[in-house]
């Protein structure tokens, strides 16, 4: 059953008109004010060997969302050379046929910075590639954690600060001149690492140079945008609203029928059942005037960003609770189980990694990508597969410089790619004191097999090595996670 309002005063006929909007301050999950984010890096155009090598290939394993049927523009995760995390959005090779309109849109957005933005952190236009290069948020989206929910639903209080924290998005990129948003809706709010609400800022260019700006269903398209085929900040509004009758029902109504209940006082129909308890008559009465005001057919009666924002403040709840305690995630700082294997990287116990790579062998490198030809008959082949043997040789006694050396050269001539080679001279390095060479070599092995959790423990070792702690935890996390899924 649903949660009741017992008054509900007519508040679709007509709009309120938007007046200025009071200087207020936001205290939202502990935040002061809403800030520019100032420790990210300046909007950088990478090259496509740069992405392909941080998304391991643009490997399977990787692609985090798809979009589209014949010619979709697919995101992968991956990870930079000094560690960090990004989205990559590759996009479809005619998305863009010339190169100067993507990388003015991209630059343009790139400028912006804010907390409440998934920021745009490059580019690349690379040939007839075109890629968008974001941060990256571990932690899904709005819809996966409204609509399809595992463990709780979301509480009212979350619901709410996810409406303002976007609201405040939108206010941000108006006021930096970028008030265009395309196709708003509950796939374009992602969580960071802390479950703080962010708008992913792939919204603020469209997926081709001459593309529709909103691909959803029709129900949920702006009239005015049906009619001219045109997005204006009025229209992005609308989508605001519809997003906001997502979070009160968790469902994905039809802005149409959403009105007739509204219009029939129908509120039980209208609100998500979950709530019951959480919501009250009055933050219930509330965010449907506010949602019918965004929903108006006539786009001058619909309030601005910072309108919303002003509105939305008063509904928020429990603003000194972070985040992720509101969605029901436990602390973070609570130590990782580790396996016996994850425990020795932790404490850098460099022996007991030299004796899990003995004991597994090769057995990991099957289905390595390897180019044996009629060369593997000739005397090349036979000195190649000869460094390996005598590397592995060093290797098993301890012979490190022999086998970084005997390595070198199995690599060097690149017939057969093995990630294990790659792993045993890593610990080589690391037995050497060379960290920077070890995390190269850990890196590869991880682009060539990209869900090899040996890979990301001999990461985390050596980041650890570099007094990079904060990443090798996340390393050590994630060859965790790897490790507990294949065993």
């Amino acid at each position: 059953m649903g949660c009741s309002f017992s008054k509900f005063p007519a508040c679709c006929n007509g709009a309120e008109q938007d007046g200025p909007a009071p200087e207020v301050q936001v205290d939202c999950a502990n935040e002061e004010n809403v800030v520019e984010a100032i420790d990210l890096p300046r909007f950088h155009e990478f090259t496509i060997d740069q992405l392909r090598r941080a998304t391991s290939g643009f490997a399977v394993e990787n692609i985090v969302s798809e979009h589209g049927e014949k010619a979709p523009n697919v995101v992968y995760k991956g990870k930079l050379d000094n560690q960090m995390r990004i989205a990559v959005k590759r996009f479809n090779r005619n998305a863009w046929p010339d190169a100067l309109p993507f990388l003015e849109e991209a630059r343009a957005v790139g400028q912006l910075r804010n907390q409440r933005l998934v920021n745009l952190l490059g580019c690349c236009c690379d040939g007839d590639e075109r890629l968008l290069v974001a941060e990256y948020m571990p932690n899904e989206t709005l819809a996966k954690h409204l609509f399809h929910w595992e463990n709780q639903p979301m509480k009212w209080a979350m619901r709410m600060r996810v409406a303002l924290c976007i609201a405040q998005a939108l206010e941000y990129c108006t006021s930096k001149g970028r008030a265009l948003y395309h196709d708003l809706h509950a796939y374009r709010v992602l969580f960071d690492a802390d479950y703080n609400p962010r708008l992913s800022c792939f919204g603020l260019m469209k997926n081709s140079r001459d593309g529709k700006s909103y691909s959803t269903n029709l129900a949920f398209t702006p009239p005015e945008y049906l009619r001219t085929g045109r997005v204006t900040p009025e229209s992005v509004t609308y989508s605001f609203g519809t997003l906001l009758l997502d979070l009160l029902s968790g469902k994905h109504i039809p802005p149409s029928h959403a009105l007739d209940l509204i219009r029939d006082k129908n509120l039980q129909m209208l609100s998500d059942s979950c709530l019951e308890g959480e919501l009250s008559n009055d933050d219930g009465t509330e965010l449907v005037r506010l949602a019918s005001r965004c929903l108006q057919s006539e786009p001058r009666e619909r309030p601005n960003p910072r309108s919303l924002v002003t509105a939305l403040i008063p509904l928020q709840k429990d603003s000194e609770v972070p985040s992720h305690v509101l969605m029901g995630i436990p602390d973070d700082t609570t130590a990782i189980p580790l396996s016996p294997l994850g425990e020795a990287c932790l404490r850098m116990d460099l022996t007991a990694l030299h004796e899990v790579l003995e004991k597994i062998g090769y057995k990991d490198d099957e289905g390595a990508a390897t180019e044996l030809s009629f060369q593997m008959w000739t005397n090349q082949m036979q000195e190649t597969l000869n460094s390996k043997k005598k590397g592995d040789a060093a290797f098993r006694h301890k012979d490190f410089t022999t086998a970084i050396d005997s390595y070198t050269l199995f690599i060097d001539v690149g017939t057969m790619v093995s990630p294990t080679v790659y792993a045993r001279r890593s610990l080589c390095y690391l037995m050497s004191n060379m960290a920077d060479e070890a995390l190269n070599d850990a890196m590869q092995a991880q682009v060539i097999s990209p869900v090899w959790y040996i890979a990301f423990y001999l990461q985390a070792v050596a980041l650890l090595a570099q007094g990079k702690e904060n990443e090798a935890q996340v390393a050590l996390k994630e060859g965790s996670s790897l490790e507990t899924k294949k065993t």
